[in-house]
């Protein structure tokens, strides 16, 4: 008996277009030919990107998803590709069943070999948490599926399915298979990394037999998909990875019948700030290639928020396709304005100056607006300059907001909250800081100047919209801010236990009440990639309260 080898291809895919995911299956099957692999598995639903949403219940996507599966399979075979097992997500036909009164489709893996469907197998646990709806749009499936390869029986999981104790997985540790192969499309969070490793060494070590995981890699609308596939063996350890946030392929090959167990190279992990920079980084590059966008723009104000999304923009889809706008104002500093030419020209990114007072002194002369709604028009102003640029030039409009500002409604808007897409909405100040030294010392390790001023990351906050304005003019100082916003919205405590940890009341009360009326302007934020269990947006609902006056609206 051979050793089989396994191919696990992590591609990025795009959801709706299937004719493209099309040939990038073509292509990773070839390249897995060329290796010499006898099976290659892609992700979960790779014909459909995913998540697919409502499209899963359109007949007419349904038709095309079939009609795909089959001409890759044919085409298979014109490459002279045929004997190749080629492993592969898809939608599954709809199915009436005793759980599923409609006609649902299915979250389907399909096995592809000699031209023809040679078998499949549907999702039997459909996730309902979190950024996850499939329980309403899927069917589950009921059955086992079992391959016989080269003499050698693989079991065959898609992503939920091993999360979920008993089920598809203990009935094939009755079947007494000699490999799981799990297709994924797992969304990244922070430090999940080691929970799908040592989930997996779990169900190994309860098959008694290695688990190959391959996931999806690329940004799909507010999800990033970080890749990261890797085999662990019957022991629990890792035998070999890919890297997170490039699209890879995995070779391992399943070692004969009683034979040692292979390994492989080992990616090098990524450091905290690193892996979440590159997740941010992966999900701007497929928001602005995803929706037919070649360029971003954005206000560049001199402040650490704007800049760390600019060098995110940078490395996501290069520096030439990066257009500031420097949108000074009469209270605009002149270190503000010199810091924003500065870091344009070290990013390599296009750069001009607007200034804004003409403009706002015009609806001045006509609304004579004073303190905060004055201090918001200029805000809008600048939003309406940015989107009247995106109009004439097809720029993507880029929200420089972060997560801290969100939370408490520190934001403008149809102002600063003006954009297509918001790159650090799920990061807090604190971490904006910490991701803008991590880049800044990623650079000078490379021998590279480092994209962000140093004036930009060690000066005071400031909207800079009145004489001497800092943000802690009206907030705690963020390191403060930062942990009670943890504790309230990432853990979920309230008032009681945040004065039991020794927060003081006055800041708690101002927080929580800050939060909670903010919540209308977050349901309007632009979509932005999801870093953090809990994220506005997708998967976050915070109380909301009546009984205020909007301070900064």
């Amino acid at each position: 008996m051979v050793d089989i080898r396994i191919a696990l291809a992590q591609i990025d895919t795009c959801v709706g277009d299937v004719d493209t995911n099309s040939r990038t299956i073509l292509e990773w099957s070839r390249r897995a030919a060329a290796e010499g692999a006898h099976v290659v598995a892609f992700p979960e639903m790779t014909i459909t990107g995913y998540p697919i949403e409502d499209l899963a219940l359109r007949a007419s996507f349904q038709r095309a998803a079939r009609a795909a599966v089959q001409t890759i399979a044919d085409q298979l075979v014109a490459d002279g590709l045929g004997d190749l097992t080629v492993v592969l997500g898809t939608v599954g036909a709809p199915q009436v069943t005793r759980t599923s009164p409609g006609t649902r489709p299915t979250n389907q893996a399909v096995v592809l070999q000699h031209g023809a469907v040679t078998a499949s197998y549907d999702k039997h646990h459909l996730p309902n948490y979190g950024v996850f709806d499939e329980f309403r749009i899927f069917a589950p499936g009921a059955e086992p599926c079992i391959l016989e390869i080269q003499g050698r029986r693989v079991g065959l999981v898609v992503c939920e399915d091993i999360w979920q104790d008993g089920g598809p997985v203990a009935e094939l540790a009755q079947a007494e298979v000699d490999l799981l192969l799990v297709l994924n499309g797992s969304p990244f969070e922070e430090g999940k990394g080691h929970t799908r490793t040592d989930l997996a060494a779990r169900r190994a070590h309860e098959l008694r037999a290695p688990v190959a995981y391959v996931n999806m890699v690329g940004g799909q609308d507010d999800l990033v998909f970080d890749g990261g596939s890797f085999v662990v063996g019957e022991d629990g350890s890792v035998l070999t990875s890919a890297p997170q946030f490039v699209e890879h392929l995995l070779l391992w090959d399943l070692a004969a019948d009683g034979e040692p167990e292979h390994r492989g190279p080992l990616a090098p992990p990524l450091g905290d700030e690193e892996e979440v920079y590159q997740a941010i980084v992966t999900g701007v590059r497929g928001y602005v290639r995803k929706n037919g966008f070649r360029s971003v723009v954005l206000g560049l104000s001199g402040g650490i928020d704007s800049a760390l999304v600019a060098a995110i923009c940078a490395d996501a889809i290069g520096g030439e396709n990066v257009y500031g706008v420097s949108m000074p104002s009469t209270y605009s500093s002149e270190h503000s304005k010199d810091d924003a030419a500065d870091l344009a020209k070290r990013i390599g990114a296009h750069y001009r100056v607007q200034p804004i007072a003409p403009m706002v002194d015009a609806f001045q002369g006509q609304l004579d607006l004073q303190d905060v709604a004055a201090e918001n028009l200029q805000a809008r102003v600048r939003g309406m300059i940015l989107m009247g640029l995106s109009n004439a030039e097809g720029h993507l409009v880029l929200a420089t907001g972060n997560k801290s500002e969100l939370a408490v409604g520190y934001s403008t808007i149809y102002g600063d909250a003006v954009g297509g897409y918001a790159p650090i909405k799920d990061v807090d100040k604190s971490q904006v800081w910490a991701l803008s030294r991590w880049r800044n010392n990623a650079a000078l390790d490379a021998g590279q100047i480092p994209p962000i001023p140093e004036s930009s990351i060690t000066k005071p906050p400031s909207a800079e919209l009145r004489p001497g304005q800092v943000d802690q003019d009206s907030l705690p100082p963020y390191d403060l801010l930062d942990e009670v916003l943890d504790a309230y919205i990432e853990h979920a405590e309230g008032r009681a236990e945040l004065l039991a940890r020794g927060f003081d009341e006055e800041v708690v009360d101002k927080v929580v009440s800050l939060v909670d009326r903010a919540e209308w302007k977050r349901r309007q934020y632009p979509l932005g990639p999801k870093v953090t269990a809990l994220a506005f947006g997708r998967d976050r609902r915070l109380p909301v309260t009546s009984r205020w006056r909007e301070p900064h609206a």
